[in-house]
């Protein structure tokens, strides 16, 4: 038994009984061990170690060019800190599309080197087949549609997704489609209140919604957005909960003039 065995962990059963009960799930991103430690701490359900990194801590354009290899290394530093949250590891692009071997050989490598919990991929019909090997290997699947990052260069666009009926109805059938398959949850991203509500509906998984609206099961956002890190991103979906940005640049504007004046270290911060 550990120190923490006293500490109920998350686990896509939970997620499940939540739904049930119309008890709303609270998911954030992390990439790294201190971040996680905190949200962890506070009592988020799910963690989801996003390849938003490609964007927050590598600085890409887009989630396109983070590594299977540089997850990997993000999800592992997550799951040392977390005690008690469902730890959700981002597949990255081209680490499952078009070939279902390749998928599960992925996803295996993901759930080997990091002790996750889950892994989550973009698409509908079309990658089944690679959801389906990979829930064969004992891997618990979370779904992700409407607006894919990852699909960026296919839109052209990060704008709402399933405004117009076909699309919307393609979305439902992909929703359901997945969970057939035996997703265990389904992210809903950028895409009208009023169908994410119905979806939500439909089936039987949790969705989680960024962008849908408040009729959905739970809500994501990435950590850096909703904390105020990142300045420059304000889609109409996000409420910033602080200013960090410009509490750490007051921090580090007041300790260079610390050191610059002499003033630090003073005489009770040295030996």
């Amino acid at each position: 038994m550990s120190v923490h065995s006293n500490v109920k962990k998350v686990t896509t059963h939970t997620l499940h009984e939540m739904k049930n009960a119309g008890k709303k799930i609270s998911m954030l991103t992390a990439y790294d061990f201190s971040m996680a430690r905190i949200v962890d701490e506070a009592g988020i359900d799910v963690i989801l170690v996003g390849d938003s990194a490609s964007n927050v801590m590598a600085g890409h354009e887009t989630t396109l060019p983070i590594t299977l290899d540089q997850m990997i290394y993000h999800a592992a530093s997550v799951v040392r800190a977390v005690k008690r949250s469902l730890v959700v590891v981002d597949m990255p692009f081209g680490s499952y599309q078009g070939n279902s071997k390749e998928a599960l050989s992925s996803a295996i490598k993901i759930m080997k080197e990091t002790g996750g919990h889950a892994v989550k991929m973009e698409g509908g019909q079309e990658i089944i087949e690679s959801i389906g090997r990979i829930l064969t290997a004992g891997i618990p699947v979370m779904g992700h549609l409407g607006l894919t990052p990852q699909s960026i260069y296919k839109f052209g666009t990060y704008v709402v997704r399933a405004k117009e009926e076909e699309e919307a109805q393609r979305l439902i059938d992909d929703a359901k489609a997945l969970e057939a398959v035996g997703c265990f949850a389904i992210v809903l991203e950028k895409i009208p209140a009023q169908l994410a509500a119905q979806v939500a509906k439909m089936v039987s998984i949790p969705i989680i919604g960024i962008g849908a609206g408040n009729g959905v099961d739970g809500q994501v956002l990435v950590v850096h957005d909703m904390l105020g890190i990142n300045n420059e991103f304000n889609p109409r979906f996000l409420r910033k909960y602080n200013n960090l940005h410009e509490q750490m640049m007051n921090s580090f504007q007041a300790y260079i003039k610390d050191v610059q004046s002499g003033d630090f270290p003073n005489e009770s911060e040295q030996y």
